[in-house]
């Protein structure tokens, strides 16, 4: 499958004051993978990465880099950013990789039958004959 718009990734990665120098290792260790562009962050302990979603994840770049010694930003702030990006981009492959259900289509054509086979509260028990007498 070929890398859509939708599924290019540019993230921040923002490592953790110590130990120093940590950007730059990792920068030398990300810019060997391939379909991967790494630059310096905006921030002086920061990564600038872009990525297509079908190959990569910041979750598994990141659990990737923990493995090697590396460690991230603590900051609330930041960990909330990152869980919520890892949890959109999880989403986000699950539904690339989801084919859409048959039935999508066929929702009026299903809420008539269910329709058709219930009373509903129009109904007259009386025979049609006995209907006119009053």
């Amino acid at each position: 499958m070929a890398a859509s718009i939708e599924t290019l990734k540019q993230r921040e990665l923002f490592f953790a004051e110590e130990p120093p120098g940590q950007a730059q290792r990792a920068y030398e260790l990300l810019k060997g993978l391939d379909d991967l562009q790494v630059e310096p962050g905006t921030q002086p302990n920061s990564l600038s990465i872009s990525y297509d979603l079908l190959n990569y994840s910041l979750s598994g770049l990141e659990k990737a880099l923990i493995k090697q010694g590396f460690s991230f930003d603590k900051g609330v702030l930041r960990q909330i950013d990152r869980k919520l990006v890892q949890y959109s981009e999880e989403v986000e492959y699950h539904n690339l990789n989801t084919r859409e259900r048959p039935t999508k289509s066929r929702d009026r054509e299903i809420f008539v039958k269910a329709y058709d086979s219930q009373l509903h509260g129009d109904y007259d028990n009386t025979p049609e004959d006995l209907r006119d007498y009053k």
